[in-house]
């Protein structure tokens, strides 16, 4: 069984900073394409960036394009969002998912995803 587990969630002010981890369970996380996502009250479910196993393949959504950094340490079974120059719009709960079936794909859709993490909040205050 897979588990995903994010950290660094909290309370920032507009225009701070933040980390996000995801700790992939398992001997596999290397052959795993990663994508983080985040869902704000009422609304779906957002993309904002995936990774492709290797790293060498990246895509962010637009409104993140610029401010915020997917990385991961395959050594470490670990993802990571680097969130700079946050907005109160960046409030969400964000999500970290895996998918096992294509490494090399860096999916934009909760459909390419197999595998999710419980979520950490973010909240940006104005």
């Amino acid at each position: 069984q897979v588990q995903l587990v994010e950290s660094g969630g909290g309370l920032v002010q507009a225009g701070g900073s933040l980390r996000l981890s995801c700790a992939v369970s398992g001997r596999t996380f290397s052959t795993y394409a990663m994508g983080w996502f985040r869902q704000a009250p009422g609304k779906e479910r957002q993309f904002v960036a995936a990774i492709s196993w290797s790293g060498g393949s990246t895509v962010y959504g637009d409104s993140v394009k610029g401010r915020f950094t997917i990385s991961r340490d395959n050594a470490q079974n670990t993802v990571y969002l680097q969130m700079n120059s946050l907005k109160p719009d960046d409030t969400a709960v964000y999500y970290c998912a895996a998918d096992r079936r294509l490494p090399t794909r860096v999916g934009v859709t909760t459909s390419a995803y197999d595998y999710w993490g419980q979520g950490t909040q973010v909240t940006v205050s104005s």
